[in-house]
């Protein structure tokens, strides 16, 4: 009987997986169109705010499955963990491996280019909104672990900190148009085009991409998950670092195809950093709303959601690798050791679990060890000072 279980699981998900025939292209098409419309976009808009828009339809996978395991733990309880599993899976999935993943392919393209030194990725000033927009969810999320719980009244703070941080990428201006020859054909093309019709076709871009996201994002997971499940994986694994992967992945296809180019290495990056911003605020604030939404359906009567001590290492444990990415980027670049410690304390982490409390005091140490270098060398930190100039500039332009 076991065996013929087996059977019928690895043939259900063998016919689940043939499904990737389709949905594998039509994922790394979207993850094109999306990114191409960003490109075209940013010459209209700032920068970062095209890239929030990219990292909306890039989580939307991400954020249909958060949604589920929610609203299951609406339903029962004791089901609560897999959401604090694939919430923090994924922000450290896409920091210690997605922004080591973004150097060692600009390297190696540096290295084909001629470069023989593993040089850094600079950022550019305006970036210093996305680097520092991270800070204020870290901070409130320190009031969250304290009191093991997540409440309506938190998700509400979160989002309007989403919403913040969006205003403030109103205060970066859009690209020169002279950089239009560094974009994609296609993004030139839907740029070229002027008037309404640039603008119809760059929102094509955005829409096509989305839609057909939205419409593989579904199969494309189920088949990867099914054939994960047959070779053994636990449910706590396959929540935490399976699925974000799965979900995460035409992110990961955008961001490394602008990494093979210098002058479109640094979006890569803050490509995954506006992910993380949506991730800390928006992502965390649906867990609430979703899972008290539930349980009112269920029972009758609206709960926080609370966690427990695992949960709560598993909370601090991300919290404190997401700091250390914003010290990493205060001085606006990331380098090979950053890339290569950041990969290495993830791999850790992941491969030895029970390690948690000692990556989590790596952390840790490492933020005070820069901060103090930081310190030591008087060495004035770029990120605050460029977003303070970006502020004061806008300001100075709106009154002139």
């Amino acid at each position: 009987m076991r065996f013929l279980k087996l059977l019928g699981t690895t043939t259900q998900a063998g016919g689940a997986a043939l499904s990737a025939l389709w949905t594998f292209p039509s994922m790394l098409l979207s993850a094109f169109l999306v990114a191409w419309g960003a490109e075209a976009a940013q010459f209209l808009i700032s920068q970062g705010l095209a890239l929030a828009i990219l990292a909306w339809l890039q989580t939307l996978p991400e954020f249909a499955v958060e949604a589920v395991i929610a609203w299951d733990a609406g339903r029962n309880p004791e089901r609560g963990h897999l959401a604090i599993a694939n919430l923090t899976g994924a922000i450290r999935l896409l920091l210690g491996l997605g922004w080591p993943m973004i150097y060692c392919v600009f390297a190696v393209s540096g290295r084909r280019r001629g470069d023989p030194t593993l040089t850094p990725i600079k950022l550019q000033p305006e970036h210093a909104v996305e680097v520092l927009g991270l800070v204020p969810p870290l901070l409130y999320f320190v009031i969250i672990v304290w009191k093991q719980s997540i409440s309506w009244v938190d998700a509400a703070i979160l989002l309007l900190l989403y919403i913040g941080y969006l205003v403030m990428l109103l205060f970066n201006p859009p690209h020169n148009i002279e950089e239009l020859n560094d974009a994609p054909r296609v993004s030139q093309w839907a740029y070229r085009l002027g008037g309404v019709r640039q603008k119809l076709a760059i929102g094509g871009l955005f829409v096509a991409g989305g839609f057909l996201l939205y419409v593989t994002a579904h199969p494309f997971l189920e088949s990867m998950l099914a054939v994960a499940s047959v070779f053994g994986v636990s449910q706590f694994v396959l929540v935490q670092w399976v699925a974000p992967f799965l979900s995460e992945f035409p992110e990961k296809v955008s961001a490394f195809l602008w990494a093979r180019r210098v002058t479109h290495a640094p979006m890569a990056l803050m490509n995954m950093v506006s992910s993380n911003i949506n991730q800390w605020t928006v992502l965390a604030a649906m867990i609430p709303l979703v899972y008290g939404y539930s349980h009112y359906h269920h029972t009758g009567a609206w709960a926080a959601f609370h966690f427990d001590a695992a949960q709560r290492l598993e909370i601090i444990l991300t919290l404190l690798q997401t700091a250390l990415g914003v010290v990493v980027l205060a001085n606006m670049e990331f380098d090979w050791f950053d890339a290569t410690a950041l990969f290495v304390l993830w791999v850790v982490q992941f491969i030895a679990p029970y390690l948690r409390e000692e990556v989590a005091l790596a952390y840790a140490l490492w933020i005070v060890i820069l901060l103090v270098g930081f310190v030591v060398r008087g060495q004035p930190l770029l990120a605050p000072r460029y977003f303070w100039e970006t502020v004061t500039k806008k300001r100075s332009a709106g009154t002139a």
